[in-house]
């Protein structure tokens, strides 16, 4: 069973900077591709990025040039790197794995992200 843990969110001034962590309980390259959504309070949940197992990347227009996924397969983790970050970046933010495009998504339990002076 993939089990996945984000961690790194937090509160955040306007213009600052945070990266989040998803560390994943197996090996990381089994289970591509993976990504990360977010969930702003009543709105749908929105795709942020995702990458495969090459390394290709897909940005959300709006995160374009602030948000940079990247992963460690050394340590089996997922990173989504935010910098630039406004209010409307306020979410709780989690990471997903979708094992070889199974359609069988796994996700990790979320974290809160706060954008606000």
């Amino acid at each position: 069973q993939v089990q996945l843990v984000e961690s790194g969110g937090g509160l955040v001034q306007p213009g600052g900077s945070l990266i989040l962590s998803c560390a994943a309980n197996g090996n990381i390259a089994s289970i591509f591709p993976m990504g990360w959504y977010r969930q702003a309070p009543g709105q749908h949940p929105e795709l942020v990025a995702t990458i495969n197992i090459t390394g290709a990347t897909y940005y959300a227009d709006s995160m374009k040039g602030r948000f940079t996924i990247s992963s460690d397969h050394g340590k089996n983790t997922l990173y989504l790197g935010m910098s630039a970050l406004q209010p409307e970046d306020t979410a709780v933010y989690y990471c997903y794995a979708d094992p070889r495009n199974s359609l069988r998504l796994f996700w990790g339990q979320g974290t809160q992200v706060t954008v606000s002076s």
